[in-house]
């Protein structure tokens, strides 16, 4: 049995991520550089999206979170993913697309976009059941 339970489902989709935006994120770059700089880094979004939403620029984060999903949906199906099945939390390099999805959730949330929540919700929850409640949206 796999860790998600599926027996006839696919395999978990495990992204290799980017190690050189990983790294310079780590090492305290400007989120922004980092995104210019690699720019199919959904981790270097999922930063910008973050920061927007914690600074009250709702529509900002909107935007850096939806281009960070997009990025981590282009990277999902290089992997492999047909739009379906898991995405753990646990495997570091998903965690980009992960808190892409979780901060494209809030935002659309605070703007009433309510079907875009609840997709975002379902996606988070048909990727990872514990990746909701480690983001916060549980």
């Amino acid at each position: 049995m796999t860790s998600f339970g599926d027996l006839l489902g696919p395999p978990p989709t495990l992204l290799t991520g980017d190690d050189d935006a990983e790294s310079e994120l780590l090492n305290g770059a400007d989120p922004a550089a980092v995104a210019a700089a690699h720019p199919t880094a959904s981790i270097a979004w999922a930063h910008l999206a973050q920061d927007a939403l914690e600074s009250g620029a709702t529509i900002t984060a909107y935007a850096y979170a939806r281009t960070g999903y997009h990025r981590g949906l282009d990277q999902l199906r290089r992997h492999g993913w047909k739009g379906f099945g898991a995405v753990p939390w646990s495997h570091e390099p998903n965690r980009g697309f992960l808190r892409c999805v979780a901060v494209l959730a809030r935002a659309a949330q605070t703007i009433g976009e309510n079907d875009e929540y609840v997709r975002c919700l379902d996606l988070l929850n048909d990727s990872d059941p514990a990746a909701a409640a480690e983001l916060g949206l549980a």
